[in-house]
């Protein structure tokens, strides 16, 4: 029965195709809009998880709360801060630093640019791999003995100096006041999407280059952040319970309370970022589902003309024995495929789109089946809801009456 009164349904859109068509195109709309809004949304969630990944969810920061009156100077880390750090929570710590960093002007000749200078210890690479194209990464010697040396990345060094090997190099640059010139000892690239590189400040012109930490711990080795990266085989419990663990000791140390310093965690960041995206793609994402109602009025009224139209067929097939039960089905079937159909058209439209724009992008887009499968049976549904008061109308016709309709 259900076969045949598809079969009736298919046969009923293909003699109005435009008219069933132009009824389609409030669900095609909204299942579309509704698509492309959660695949985009989704999209950008994983862009930035991966972003986060990539920067290590492990890492944290704390210092000196931004809110305190009274900071003093033994408020500031300084080196001893940091080897009683690795002495005391070594073992869960991977890596850490003050997170040093300073821009200005490289010069090279008369070649000029923008660069951030990054300051790392030798250990860097562990917790952030990159590919050391030529050369070698900063070394321990490099650290201990504050050398002017420093790692760039290959398009800088491409740029800068017209070949990627840079190696044996020099550029100067501006820090603190004080003209240093800095000599290539490796060059180094990291693969990012175009999205990562502007995230991370990579992908505006501007040229990175790693160099040794010590050199930035200015004025008089006192710094104001501490900078670290937890080991990765911690589970979530026991990542807190070190981050607790750490502030606390710092606080003591300082003669302050664990409220006194900003802390916060990669981890943290990403969860806020991922919860504000999520509700924003649900809360566009229910706007647009709204045009799914416009279409459902749509499907009703056209569903009342075709009942209207088609009474002398609802009375023979009455006077041929249907029941008031399989004309109503036989209507409900045909309001179901109308909107089923158009929120198939809708997903095909949804994701060449949303497929295309990430190709465009160079984009990894997510596109979850689970919502492909909802958005077409939640259309479904909405044919069958506005198709019911059309189906009892139908149904509820005297089949006297009906054959006697002109």
């Amino acid at each position: 029965m259900l076969l045949e009164n598809m079969k009736m349904a298919f046969s009923a859109l293909k003699a109005n195709k435009m008219r069933s068509f132009l009824t389609m195109l409030g669900i095609i709309i909204g299942i579309g809009s509704v698509i492309a809004i959660v695949s985009i949304g989704d999209t950008m969630r994983k862009m930035f998880t991966d972003l986060y990944k990539d920067v290590g969810l492990t890492q944290a920061f704390i210092q000196p709360g931004y809110w305190l009156e009274d900071v003093r100077l033994s408020d500031y880390f300084t080196m001893d801060d940091i080897e009683k750090l690795k002495d005391i929570f070594g073992e869960d710590i991977e890596y850490i630093d003050s997170s040093p960093s300073v821009s200005g002007e490289v010069t090279v000749g008369r070649r000029k640019k923008n660069f951030n200078l990054n300051g790392i210890d030798f250990n860097y690479i562990d917790v952030q791999p990159v590919d050391i194209v030529y050369g070698r990464y900063i070394n321990e010697g490099d650290v201990k003995g504050r050398k002017q040396n420093a790692v760039m990345e290959i398009e800088a060094a491409k740029e800068m100096f017209g070949s990627e090997n840079a190696v044996g190099k020099t550029f100067r640059m501006t820090v603190y006041g004080s003209v240093m010139e800095f000599n290539i000892v490796g060059v180094y690239r990291k693969d990012m999407s175009p999205f990562q590189k502007l995230m991370m400040g990579t992908g505006n012109g501007t040229g990175e280059a790693f160099i040794p930490w010590t050199l930035l711990t200015w004025p008089n080795d006192n710094f104001y952040s501490i900078r670290y990266f937890a080991d990765t085989d911690l589970d979530e419990r026991s990542l807190s319970a070190l981050n607790s663990e750490i502030v606390s000791y710092i606080a003591r140390s300082k003669g302050r309370t664990s409220e006194d310093f900003y802390f916060s965690t990669a981890a943290e960041e990403m969860g806020a970022v991922d919860s504000v995206l999520g509700g924003v793609s649900a809360a566009v994402g229910g706007i647009a589902a709204i045009s799914l109602l416009v279409g459902g009025i749509g499907i009703m009224n056209i569903m009342l003309v075709s009942v209207t139209e088609r009474t002398r067929e609802i009375g023979t097939r009455k006077a041929l024995g249907a029941t008031t039960g399989d004309i109503m089905i036989q209507f409900l079937t045909e309001s179901a495929v109308l909107s089923a159909v158009g929120g198939t058209i809708g997903v095909m439209l949804a994701v060449g789109l949303v497929s295309l724009g990430g190709m465009l992008f160079s984009l990894e887009v997510v596109i979850k089946p689970a919502v492909i499968l909802m958005a077409v049976g939640f259309s479904a549904v909405v044919g069958i809801f506005f198709g019911i008061y059309p189906a009892k109308k139908a149904a509820s016709k005297d089949p006297i009456i009906a054959l006697r309709y002109e």
